[in-house]
């Protein structure tokens, strides 16, 4: 099987065809990438661009569908894109908790396999996922603020389209 590199463009076209906003760009159309979400998740948890793989934050807020694509996407990922498709997407569960969205039914997987134990305050158990972030990818990045970056720009996505 071919293996066939997706470009940012492509991403962020798929991200625009599904109306997920969260970055610039996208005008290549050429895959429907929009189409096929493990593969939409896989490319983005892979991504050498850290606004693309943020981008699966607010892609599950707005498409809760795709956590039923998460587990196909997760197989196929090294360890490093592993961990960011399962925080990304647990960062998604409980931001989805702190505003009581009803609508969003992004159950949580990954609390497990993360080591984590959520109690009931979304907003603690963003701070544990972000303190297990960064213990596990070893890095110096602030995993909160990151999280909390992309709520907010989901948020002004948000209030944008209401016009």
């Amino acid at each position: 099987m071919r293996q066939t590199t997706t470009t940012g463009d492509q991403l962020a076209s798929a991200l625009h065809a599904l109306g997920v906003n969260f970055i610039m760009g996208g005008q290549d159309v050429k895959e429907n990438l929009h189409t096929r979400p493990a593969r939409l998740l896989k490319a983005l948890a892979q991504s050498d661009e850290a606004r693309l793989r943020l981008s699966l934050i607010p892609l599950f807020l707005e498409h809760p569908e795709y956590a039923t694509h998460v587990h196909t996407a997760a197989s196929q990922l090294d360890p490093a894109a592993l961990l960011t498709l399962q925080s990304y997407y647990s960062a998604a569960v409980w931001l989805s908790r702190k505003y009581q969205m009803d609508d969003l039914l992004l159950p949580d997987i990954f609390s497990t396999e993360l080591g984590l134990n959520p109690g009931d305050d979304p907003e603690e158990n963003l701070r544990a996922l972000a303190k297990r972030h960064k213990e596990l990818s070893r890095s110096f990045v602030n995993w909160l603020a990151t999280y909390q970056h992309a709520e907010q720009v989901w948020r002004k996505g948000l209030e944008y389209q209401k016009g």
